[in-house]
């Protein structure tokens, strides 16, 4: 039987969650919709870590329309690993923009690590569009994508039917 329903957020494992919350609202736009610490209960249960204990928030995307979980686990203590775009269950958000040379620009000092700069794309579905790949302050992937004109995409970033 499949699933019949929608995604209400994607949740990523930081190891410092006032830095976390500070980079997505302050560089990627978002908004804190709520954050609280949770020790054992439920939550211990569904995450498979007996007396696990997690300070987390919940963000909203600059446009309202996906929730993003940021977990600092405490007990037990976050494992490190390597993260890069190759590897095997490694995840990235993408966030649309309207302008992405301006946006580049205003944050390109901020201490943030770069994979590329803006990149143009020259063939495929997303012909006309540009993009870049970036790292949160943990290393997960970050893309930033300026969607082509007439594109379904550029027509969602744009409010357009």
């Amino acid at each position: 039987m499949a699933i019949r329903g929608a995604i209400q957020h994607t949740g990523l494992t930081v190891s410092n969650l006032e830095r976390s919350v500070d980079f997505y609202v302050r560089i990627l736009g978002c908004t804190l919709i709520m954050a609280q610490e949770k020790t054992g209960g439920y939550l211990a249960e569904i995450v498979g870590y007996p007396g696990a204990s997690v300070k987390m928030a919940h963000l909203s995307d600059p446009a309202g329309h996906h929730v993003i979980e940021l977990f600092e686990y405490i007990v037990p203590g976050v494992v490190e690993t390597e993260l890069e775009p190759r590897r095997i269950g490694n995840a990235h958000l993408c966030f649309m923009v309207s302008d992405l040379d301006a946006i580049y620009n205003a944050i390109k000092d901020e201490g943030i690590t770069f994979i590329s700069g803006p990149v143009a794309v020259d063939t495929g579905a997303n012909a006309g569009g540009a993009g870049l790949y970036l790292k949160d302050p943990d290393g997960i992937t970050m893309e930033l994508f300026q969607p082509a004109p007439g594109t379904a995409a550029y027509k969602l970033l744009h409010g357009e039917k």
